[in-house]
């Protein structure tokens, strides 16, 4: 896939209807054959658009106005292309605990969680966080996590989480305000109720830290598994991560967690963990695959904002 096609599709499949101005962005950046050239002297996993949207709002470039973004990016192309140089998306989004509990709450407590990028940890407080289905609500706290759920039997409590580890390459640090503001720049402008969802799901963190180890996701996971205590379920679970690894480091990795006592919890796009005989997502725009144990369960939104249950 070209880059400009790259675009287009992130325009059509992942924006579409849900950032108006990532939108405009995308569809302009794939028709702009000079800021083509720029982004393809960059390694292709540093191309994509989440990336390069977020470090220029991440510099206080405009992101509203494509011909604005445009002219700042070419003049400033060399500070952006070093920060995309040394940054990854790292969008730590806690509204996916909303698709994560229904399997959470099912599996034998209490659980022991590690995450596979983990960036800051904010996906290891599955039993932090309050959960809205509708007019069907579990727990209590903040954030409330609202979710569209369908074709299933709704979860009617928390899990017990005993443990909480993540696993990545490098990991964030909610009480850092330089990493916290590289979190509010991953999330797409129009999206003022996720950067208040950030920052209450950050205070859940930064009151109990999580152990947060700096790692591959092949390499260092056995040893990190190893540390969750006895007589808890051990859940290794990852979501919209595998993209970013290479196919042969993904297929290590696959083969590496089935051999792991315990469960795997995996959201990730069809075409990065593929599976066979997939029902056809519900509507248009990007869908995920919320699976256990390698066995797909449902279709998932990005940010955790709607599932449609098929297992």
């Amino acid at each position: 896939m070209t880059t400009a096609e790259a675009y287009a599709r992130f325009a059509n499949r992942e924006v579409r209807g849900v950032s108006p101005a990532y939108e405009r962005l995308s569809r302009a950046v794939s028709r702009d054959d000079e800021l083509l050239a720029l982004l393809d002297g960059l390694p292709p996993a540093k191309r994509q658009p989440n990336l390069l949207f977020g470090v220029v709002r991440w510099l206080g470039g405009p992101v509203g106005d494509p011909a604005a973004f445009h002219d700042y990016t070419v003049t400033h192309w060399r500070v952006i292309e070093a920060q995309i140089r040394v940054r990854a998306t790292q969008t730590n989004e806690a509204g996916r605990c909303a698709v994560l509990l229904p399997v959470l709450a099912a599996l034998p407590q209490p659980l022991a969680l590690l995450e596979v990028g983990a960036s800051a940890g904010l996906c290891l407080y599955p039993d932090r966080y309050a959960y809205r289905y509708g007019d069907h609500q579990v727990g209590s706290g903040e954030p409330v996590l609202e979710c569209a759920a369908s074709g299933l039997a709704l979860p009617t409590r928390v899990p017990q989480v005993v443990w909480r580890a993540g696993l990545d390459l490098n990991p964030l640090d909610v009480t850092d305000p330089a990493d916290m503001s590289w979190l509010d720049a991953l999330i797409w402008p129009e999206h003022d109720h996720r950067r208040a969802r950030l920052r209450a799901a950050a205070a859940v963190a930064a009151a109990d830290p999580p152990l947060l180890v700096r790692g591959d996701l092949v390499d260092d996971l056995p040893a990190l598994a190893a540390r969750a205590p006895a007589g808890a379920t051990l859940v290794v679970f990852h979501t919209s991560v595998l993209y970013q690894v290479s196919p042969p480091r993904r297929e290590a990795f696959v083969r590496l967690v089935r051999e792991l006592s315990g469960h795997w919890v995996s959201i990730e796009a069809p075409e990065v963990l593929p599976y066979d005989g997939l029902p056809t997502p519900p509507r248009e725009g990007l869908h995920n695959v919320l699976a256990l144990d390698g066995t797909p369960l449902a279709w998932t939104r990005g940010h955790g904002q709607a599932m449609t249950w098929f297992g």
